[in-house]
């Protein structure tokens, strides 16, 4: 519902939006990008600059990109699905459908050797995997400590992606044989849970994760270029992903278009960051969660589910692990990185440390996307590259987007 009294966005600020983001591209540090802002009814799109940095084809409306962690927000809807069904509740042990995660051993430091453990306290719930605190994640500031070490040895992700390679019941089996970094429920981690939901909706529902989705979420908000993979017909209209080089800001392809990575169907459709989509497909499902779970006159997740996913779940302790490992990652302390809270797959803002409001939920990418939508403002903002956070400049790109953004609103 549009709040009375707000309008929309100012045409000197919404110039001011387009000016800012065509320099980042005509700094030669992006290749191109699409922005999305709505507020009401009105809705403006910005497509600058081209698909490769060295020319071709001009960024469209319909570009398709890699979404990275933007995919988070999206997937787990799905888990709520099942929630309002009652198929799953918030404090059920995940022990019935995920017996690879049942009787866990827990390292007695995180940093620690793999067999110095003790019992886990409590089985893992639903619960502990929507709000990323169920004892196992990834950390990059880490990488040398034999947990990190094992996920990679043991095939649990690969080095390049960050992803999961082998199908969902060989990765559960490889995540089994590993303990826990911490007691289920005692501190929040990044991205794992994600990947273990994904696998759950799968084990409860009897179909693919993927299939699930797409039927109870993709389909019924017209997010009809959104997926795991870009197939052939469409391929044209994803860019290479560019891992530019730190030291030189040369830009690197770290994913084609043809033959990459997203050009055929993953063995493991990651909830955690495998999905492709478009501006405008991200836009149908931020508003459907400014409008409280409806889509037109169709209700796609309850309100309440909305309200779990898009206000903050985590205790004071959790966040303060949140905040430590937020001020550790380059896109966060150069993009929007100050959130406060989480709720389920994705951040919250609990107090206000930039332009953005309390309230505002969403989250960013590593391939430089972000999403957000703000229900005091009936905002919603999207930005979308293919230049990795490698370098800080994607990250800048998103932070100027929504401090300009801000200031474009009219009342």
């Amino acid at each position: 519902m549009r709040l009375e009294g707000k309008r929309g966005f100012s045409e000197a600020g919404l110039r001011r939006l387009r000016g800012v983001l065509a320099r980042h591209v005509e700094s030669g540090r992006i290749p191109g990008l699409v922005a999305l802002v709505s507020r009401g009814d009105e809705t403006h799109v910005e497509a600058i600059g081209t698909m490769r940095h060295d020319g071709g084809a001009p960024m469209c409306r319909d570009t398709i990109f890699r979404m990275a962690s933007t995919t988070k927000p999206v997937a787990v809807a799905a888990a709520m699905v099942l929630l309002d069904e009652c198929r799953l509740r918030l404090d059920d042990p995940i022990d019935r459908w995920l017996p690879e995660l049942a009787d866990r051993r827990v390292l007695k430091q995180a940093d620690g050797p793999l067999d110095d453990t003790v019992p886990a306290r409590r089985p893992i719930t639903v619960r502990d995997l929507l709000t990323s605190t169920f004892g196992l994640g990834l950390d990059m500031t880490a990488m040398g400590s034999p947990m990190m070490a094992a996920f990679f040895e043991q095939g649990v992700y690969g080095q390049e992606w960050l992803l999961p390679a082998p199908d969902p019941d060989e990765w559960m089996r490889r995540l089994g044989t590993l303990p826990l970094m911490y007691q289920p429920g005692e501190r929040w981690q990044y991205n794992v849970s994600n990947d273990v939901l994904g696998v759950l909706v799968a084990r409860v529902t009897g179909r693919s994760f993927e299939d699930f989705l797409r039927e109870r979420i993709l389909d019924p908000l017209g997010m009809k270029d959104t997926g795991f993979h870009v197939p052939a017909d469409k391929i044209d209209r994803l860019p290479p992903l560019y891992a530019p080089d730190p030291q030189t800001g040369e830009f690197i392809v770290a994913d084609e278009a043809e033959g990459g990575h997203h050009s055929r169907p993953p063995a493991f459709p990651s909830g955690g960051g495998g999905l492709d989509s478009t501006v405008d497909d991200s836009h149908a499902y931020f508003r459907m969660l400014l409008n409280h779970g409806m889509h037109g006159t169709q209700r796609i997740l309850s309100r309440p589910a909305v309200e779990l996913m898009t206000t903050n779940r985590l205790t004071p302790e959790q966040l303060a692990t949140l905040q430590a490992w937020a001020r550790g990652v380059v896109h966060l302390s150069h993009g929007t990185g100050q959130h406060g809270g989480w709720g389920f797959g994705m951040a919250v803002r609990t107090y206000r440390g930039d332009f953005a409001p309390i309230g505002q939920f969403g989250w960013d990418g590593g391939t430089g996307t972000s999403t957000y939508a703000d229900p005091d403002n009936q905002l919603i903002g999207i930005l979308l590259t293919q230049t990795g956070m490698s370098t800080p400049d994607s990250a800048r790109a998103i932070h100027d987007f929504w401090t300009t953004l801000y200031q474009a609103i009219d009342d």
